[in-house]
This record gives C-alpha cells, sequence and structure tokens, in this order.
C-alpha cells in the first residue's frame, strides 16, 4: 500500500505530461493540410479567419480554388464569382486556365492579381469572397500576352511595402527555360504603373516571385526547375530595395524534393506571420500515373539565421501552427 502510494505523484506528473502532449498536438497541422489538388497558393487573414485562394489541378479550372479556414485542420471551399476563364478572356489571350493568384488588402480594399490566358488580371472587391470585379473599367488585362514577348506572363505577386507604396511582380519562361521577373511600382489606384515594368530577374528563377520584408532587408523568393518534375523547388535572394540588384541567398535551394520523395517537386509558394513566427504555404506534387501533374498545397515553418539568411527547410510533414 505505501509503494502504491509513492507512486501517485509520479503518475500525476505522467498524466500532465501526456495531457500537456495532447495539448500540442492539438495544434499540429499534417501535410498535405486539405483534400483535393491545388497548387500556386495565396493566403490572407481577415477578422481572423484565413482565405486560401489557388490554382485548381490539373492546370486550371474555369474558377480559382478558395478555402475558408480558422485553424488549418477543418476547411471549407468557396466559389466566388470573378476571376473565370469567360469574364478574364482578351483578344489576346491563350488558352492557359485560371491560375495562380496574389491577394493584398490595401485601404479596407481587397485587390487581387491573377493569370488568366497567359495574361495578368486585376480585381478588387471589398470582402475577401466578393463580389469582386475587374478594376479596369473596360474589363482588359493589365499585362497582355504579348506586351513582352520573351516573358511568360503569369504568376503575378503583390509587395505593398512598410511606406505603402505598392509593386507588382509576375514572369515565368517558355519550355522550362530563361525564366524572367518583371516589377513595377503601382500608382494609389493599385492598377496604374508608376513608371515602365523592369526586368530584375534574379540568379536561378524561373518563375512564381514573391517578395518579403524582414528587418529591412527584401528577399524576393522564387522557383526554378520544372513544375512538372522533381527538379522543382524554392530559391530566394536578397536586396536592399524591393527593385534589387539582388545577391542569391545562401542555403539554396531552401526547400526541394526529399530525400524520400515525400516532398516531390515543392514550389509556388506564398508567406505569411503569426506571432512572429514565419510560415511557407506551397504545393507539392502528389505521386500518381496520370498523364499530367496533380499538386497538393502544404504548410511548413519559415525560419532565419542570425545573419538574416533563410534556413534550410525541413518538410517534416506537421508543423506547429499557434495563432
Amino acid at each position: 500500500m505505501k509503494r502504491a502510494k509513492s507512486l501517485i505523484p509520479y503518475l500525476i506528473l505522467l498524466l500532465i505530461a501526456i495531457a500537456l502532449n495532447c495539448s500540442a498536438q492539438g495544434n499540429f497541422i499534417k501535410n498535405p493540410i486539405v483534400a483535393g489538388y491545388y497548387a500556386d497558393p495565396t493566403i490572407i487573414k481577415d477578422k481572423g479567419t484565413y482565405y486560401i485562394y489557388a490554382t485548381i489541378d490539373p492546370w486550371g479550372a474555369e474558377e480559382l480554388g478558395v478555402l475558408e479556414t480558422k485553424d488549418f485542420k477543418t476547411f471549407t471551399r468557396r466559389h466566388i464569382n470573378w476571376p473565370t476563364k469567360k469574364q478574364c478572356t482578351s483578344p489576346t489571350s491563350g488558352d492557359a486556365m485560371v491560375w495562380a493568384p496574389s491577394i493584398r488588402k490595401v485601404n479596407g480594399k481587397f485587390y487581387m492579381y491573377v493569370a488568366v490566358g497567359s495574361e495578368v488580371w486585376a480585381g478588387v472587391s471589398d470582402h475577401p469572397l466578393g463580389p469582386w470585379k475587374n478594376t479596369k473599367a473596360d474589363n482588359s488585362p493589365l499585362v497582355t500576352k504579348n506586351d513582352y514577348p520573351q516573358v511568360h506572363n503569369i504568376d503575378p505577386d503583390c509587395f505593398v511595402d512598410s511606406d505603402g507604396q505598392a509593386y507588382l511582380y509576375w514572369g515565368s519562361g517558355y519550355n522550362w527555360v530563361n525564366g524572367h521577373c518583371m516589377a513595377v511600382k503601382l500608382k494609389k489606384d493599385m492598377i496604374t504603373f508608376d513608371g515602365k515594368p523592369i526586368d530584375i530577374t534574379p540568379p536561378h528563377y524561373f518563375e512564381a516571385p514573391h517578395l518579403v520584408k524582414r528587418k529591412g532587408l527584401y528577399y524576393l523568393m522564387y522557383s526554378y526547375g520544372k513544375a512538372i518534375d522533381g527538379t522543382y523547388q524554392i530559391r530566394y535572394s536578397i536586396g536592399s530595395s524591393p527593385l534589387g540588384p539582388w545577391k542569391e541567398g545562401e542555403n539554396d535551394p531552401i526547400l526541394s524534393t526529399s530525400a524520400d520523395s515525400t516532398t516531390f517537386g515543392p514550389g509556388h509558394h506564398t508567406v505569411f506571420a503569426e506571432n512572429g513566427q514565419y510560415y511557407i504555404l506551397y504545393h507539392r506534387i502528389h505521386p500518381q500515373k496520370q498523364a499530367y501533374v496533380l499538386r497538393e498545397l502544404c504548410i511548413d515553418s519559415l525560419n532565419f539565421d542570425s545573419k538574416g539568411n533563410i534556413l534550410k527547410i525541413n518538410p517534416s510533414g506537421v508543423v506547429n501552427f499557434t495563432k
């Protein structure tokens, strides 16, 4: 009896440890984060709710995939009225479907930049779920397919600096080579170019630019390799301004196909922060034997060393997410 009583404190400690562990496990998100095949994600948080917008696989659809969540565990699929392939077709449009959105909130309004038909289109709304409309009164694209012949005019991304100045980035290459990254300042209406777009292509760039600012440094992140196989990867370069010049980052590539191929062909990402911790939301290729590629959404932590270099990402399959 005395021996049994002496074990009680240890049993209590064990139960507390189990309870704490279960509580911690409750914050873990498993990859892929949601069922279904999506790619090229962007994310925005509004009034405690996250909205993820993404390409629907295979290779786009008539509309975007839109997912609403508060905890990255339970998702609700939403449908928005714009963009659609039908609404975003111009005399110069190509056959490509609705791809790769970017969303930003500026002065109480939401602005979307999206690729449809290998052209960049811009929309505006008062709410993340719309109704959305083309920001241009004539319903034309912001960048047409023929504006920059050497550039595949897709993968737009908008960055708003701490002084309120907005920038638009976009661009890919053809036949998996010669990627180009275009950039331009935006005026207050978020669609008028302030000057002419310039080519700011950093080292080892192919497509999917995404700009992050941290402690006065600008990180231009992007994808390199082929989006259809295991060569696809995420890289970055650092600059002292939103337009460069750029120096290739340490530890590149920061995310690539893992040794066990659990993470295969990761790329086209976005970055967001919660409680001082950065997270990277990206897609990876789902293993399958079809003639097309299916991709799925994943999240991992994004960390920096003391010198400001981005550390290599270990795609462990789960991330401890704390709001």
